[in-house]
């Protein structure tokens, strides 16, 4: 169990860092429902986080290590294309970041969520970790990884728990200083808010290279061994 959490706190650390749901918190915090829609996105991305890393380390139930203690093939072919998604990503999140005073393109929903419903802020905070292609490649990532260390069944369990839990500090952060600092908070949020839309690209850019150089550097020492 200890290999896999050591092998998924980079992953975890990346979905924390993801830019979105961090934004989509803190605009939720500044509604009259901040109460129950905050708790409602960040409910909704645990889900969304568990559910994907679930499914991927039920159909990856083949990855065990063999005699020799390296992994199949098709894992190691599985982490190369990530990996080459994951490079992909960083260069076209880096090839899009805002230059100097450039506006910052927002999703549209960010304009909206004054009229969502609790349900409306789980179902996005769902989408963000489980649709979102920059996340869903990072989910896959982690528990591709677990499952391939070959430990028991319980112990991916306890693993991918750490892993959303890690996921979670992200989005959870702005809620625990919303509770905690109530009016106070304010400042502090929405100067995290600007910071996030404005470097939004350059950190996936940053998030999603390191990673892949993770996920290449070992399949290609896999496959050559």
């Amino acid at each position: 169990m200890g290999e896999a959490i050591g092998q998924i706190l980079s992953y975890g650390v990346g979905v924390a860092l993801s830019p979105f749901p961090i934004i989509g918190v803190v605009l939720m915090l500044a509604t009259p429902r901040a109460r129950t829609n905050g708790p409602a996105l960040l409910l909704g991305w645990v889900l969304g986080l568990s559910l994907v890393g679930t499914i991927v380390l039920l159909v990856s139930g083949g990855a065990d290590p063999d005699d020799q203690g390296q992994p199949a093939v098709w894992v190691s072919a599985l982490d190369l294309a990530l990996g080459v998604l994951l490079l992909w990503v960083a260069v076209s999140e880096w090839r899009h970041r805002p230059r100097g005073d450039e506006e910052v393109k927002l999703p549209k929903w960010m304009r909206t969520v004054d009229s969502f419903t609790p349900v409306k802020a789980g179902a996005l905070g769902m989408a963000l970790s489980a649709v979102n292609p920059k996340n869903l490649l990072l989910v896959i990532a982690a528990a591709e990884t677990i499952a391939r260390t070959g430990t028991s069944g319980g112990d991916q369990a306890v693993a991918l728990a750490v892993f959303v839990a890690i996921g979670a500090l992200g989005p959870g952060t702005p809620l625990v200083l919303y509770f905690a600092l109530k009016e106070r908070s304010k400042h502090i949020l929405d100067g995290l808010k600007s910071w996030m839309e404005k470097n939004n690209s350059a950190i996936m850019a940053v998030l999603c290279l390191i990673l892949a150089a993770k996920l290449i550097g070992d399949a290609v020492s896999d496959l050559s061994s």
